[in-house]
């Protein structure tokens, strides 16, 4: 075919033959090699195939445009919707708006998450990837009676502590909440906002948080997958990036926010000092790497310096547990967040709202005290028992404890694999047992 072409055909001479006024592809040797069909009835076919096969090109490019403009609508979710969930906070000054994860077509892992939305990416320090949440449930009124033996009420006057929590399943997940939620009851006007970074809503936890009766939110946040191939992994960003997002979502600009992680031990004084903080407070850290402590140098009241075990090249040589940061003074920097960068989180943070020296207000007498502690249980894997069927009906307790304990996450039972069922020890006879 390489010396070939169109052309019209030639009707009036030379040898070629007559074929009426169509086209046809002719070589030099002008044999003819394709003409269109003379019938009527097989050019009707022909016409009727092409404007078939038209059709269905047009169908399939529209359900590709729909589903383009259905994906471009739920990036730009976040900020479309932003005016309305404002107004739907009328009585709790809240919006229950709710957020999903990774997929547009995923149904809500719990009734609470309804409507789907992802998070911005407008971060001025980090750009994340496919970052998303869910909120799974939420409390806003406070159901203790009595805070430190005096009555709640005493207390409405006191701005709100904001406690943000980053947490992973684990082992020893469920005991470090349930520890630090024992602390947080002694704390009068705050709200919990526990970020797990996990695809789907935790059922167990939204049980844990409501039996204390401390206001909170419990966020699904999982960390993008992208960053947990990376060596050492940014833990807990995703979480307080959430938690930011929520925060900056309901428009609030009145209290006073801290990260505090699950496993830190804290001293209530801590919460009494950095509620009165106007833009950002400090404080020392201990237990922190080879020093045993982190935190700012001060002389004659102010804060001139650092003291930590790992300066690098940060600004701000800070713990994530040394600090907090007034909503009204984090409002005015509509760009504050946290890159996924380890071990410059808490440095990139304080850049992003333009902290300056002689804004920060030294807490703990003078920072001479430690009023938190970055204390860390020893992690271990999930637990296997290899048990017999017969102990785990209704004849004993041990189903019902392995359940519980399955649905925390800490041991789970089975016959066929982990440890032998073999150090119980049974002082009744067997009869009497299976009786």
């Amino acid at each position: 075919m390489s010396n070939s072409h169109y052309r019209p055909l030639d009707t009036e001479g030379t040898s070629s033959k007559n074929i009426g006024n169509g086209y046809a592809l002719r070589s030099t040797s002008s044999a003819i090699r394709y003409h269109w069909s003379k019938s009527t009835l097989t050019r009707k076919i022909l016409a009727f195939g092409m404007l078939v096969f038209m059709l269905v090109v047009y169908l399939v490019w529209c359900a590709l445009a729909a589903s383009s403009r259905e994906e471009i609508s739920y990036a730009a979710a976040p900020y479309l919707k932003l005016q309305r969930s404002r107004q739907t906070s009328a009585t709790s000054g809240f919006s229950r708006t709710q957020f999903s994860t990774y997929s547009n077509t995923q149904k809500p892992t719990t009734r609470m998450a309804m409507h789907h939305k992802s998070l911005p990416k407008s971060s001025a320090v980090s750009r994340a990837v496919n970052e998303s949440l869910v909120v799974c449930s939420e409390v806003f009124v406070d159901s203790r009676a009595y805070i430190q033996n005096r009555p709640r009420k005493d207390y409405e006057q006191l701005p709100i502590i904001y406690f943000v929590t980053p947490t992973y399943p684990r082992r020893e997940q469920v005991p470090e909440l349930t520890r630090l939620a024992h602390t947080l009851l002694h704390v009068p006007r705050i709200h919990w906002i526990l970020a797990n970074d996990y695809g789907t809503c935790n059922v167990f936890l939204d049980f844990l948080l409501n039996k204390f009766g401390i206001p909170f939110t419990h966020l699904s946040s999982p960390m993008p997958f992208s960053y947990r191939k990376k060596k050492p992994m940014p833990r807990g960003v995703a979480n307080r990036r959430a938690a930011i997002y929520w925060l900056r979502q309901h428009n609030i600009t009145n209290g006073i926010l801290y990260f505090g992680d699950d496993d830190n031990t804290y001293d209530l004084k801590l919460f009494s000092e950095i509620r009165d903080t106007h833009r950002v407070s400090m404080f020392p850290v201990g237990l922190i790497e080879d020093y045993s402590v982190s935190g700012p140098v001060v002389r004659k009241g102010k804060v001139v310096g650092f003291l930590d075990s790992w300066v690098a090249d940060r600004h701000w040589p800070v713990d994530m547990a040394g600090f907090a940061v007034n909503l009204a003074f984090m409002s005015e920097h509509p760009n504050a967040s946290m890159p996924y960068k380890p071990g410059y989180e808490e440095d990139y943070f304080l850049r992003s709202i333009s902290l300056k020296l002689d804004y920060i207000e030294p807490k703990g007498n003078d920072c001479t005290e430690i009023l938190v502690w970055h204390t860390q249980t020893k992690s271990r894997n999930r637990s296997i028992v290899r048990i017999n069927r017969e102990y785990l009906d209704d004849r004993s307790n041990l189903g019902a404890l392995f359940k519980s304990l399955e649905i925390m996450g800490v041991s789970v039972a089975s016959e066929t694999e982990g440890t032998c069922f073999s150090t119980v020890l049974f002082l009744l006879p067997k009869t009497e047992i299976e009786n």
